[in-house]
């Protein structure tokens, strides 16, 4: 795969970024199709972020560290008059998804294959339906959970991209991670966690097809959490 795109510093991603080497058809996938759906943060974003799509949307959302997509593209399937902007810095990830994108050729979606926080910082005030990050990298040691995604600099990225009554999704299977996010969230004060008992952040999001992790961490005995916060 051939990588011509320019050098961007980056904030809030850690670690490697490339893995085992792309099979023909991904690398072919990635140099052909990638560059159609990709955002191209050179430009100034649209004052109307709805103007990316190919397609009519009315709402956009974005899906942070997606992994091979699974339900990225169940999303975007089931609303097709919302558009989707899915951010994976893995390049194997990234690629998986990108072959699935030239066999069924949405046009209700875009990528960014870097750091979140660039697209992040790129997106206009208020102009985002909803966020959604699932089972991100919990960093479990404690020297490293200054990595975490979820801190105050990102909640204040995300208080300032989603709109009033926006929400936000988090969903993970390490209790401390979950723990921490509600902390952060409670602290931040720009979001408010929809949940009136138990049942409402142990139970799967409506129309929850799962991911490949997830299955995993059920499989070795990890309980998921699923919480939903609203932008005040």
């Amino acid at each position: 795969m051939s990588d011509d795109r320019p050098s961007r510093a980056t904030e809030a991603f850690f670690g490697r970024r490339r893995g085992k080497p792309l099979r023909p058809r991904q690398s072919a996938a990635m140099d052909e199709t990638r560059p159609a759906f990709a955002v191209d943060l050179t430009q100034p974003a649209p004052s109307d972020l709805r103007s990316l799509f190919a397609a009519p949307v009315e709402d956009v959302r974005v899906e942070i560290g997606f992994g091979g997509g699974e339900h990225l593209l169940h999303e975007c399937a089931r609303f097709p008059a919302t558009g989707f902007i899915g951010v994976e810095p893995f390049v194997a990830g990234m690629a998986k998804f990108v072959m699935a994108l030239a066999e069924t050729a949405p046009r209700n979606i875009r990528i960014h294959d870097d750091d979140a926080t660039q697209l992040l910082d790129w997106l206009p005030d208020a102009s985002l339906a909803g966020i959604d990050l699932f089972y991100p990298d919990p960093w479990p040691k404690k020297r490293h959970w200054k990595r975490r995604f979820v801190n105050r600099a990102n909640l204040d990225r995300f208080a300032r991209v989603l709109r009033p009554g926006g929400r936000f999704r988090f969903a993970s299977d390490i209790e401390h991670y979950v723990n921490w996010t509600l902390l952060a969230c409670r602290a931040h004060g720009a979001f408010d966690w929809q949940a009136a008992s138990a049942d409402d952040w142990r139970t799967p999001y409506e129309a929850w097809p799962g991911t490949r992790y997830e299955a995993k961490a059920l499989r070795e005995g990890r309980t998921p959490a699923y919480l939903t916060f609203l932008r005040a």
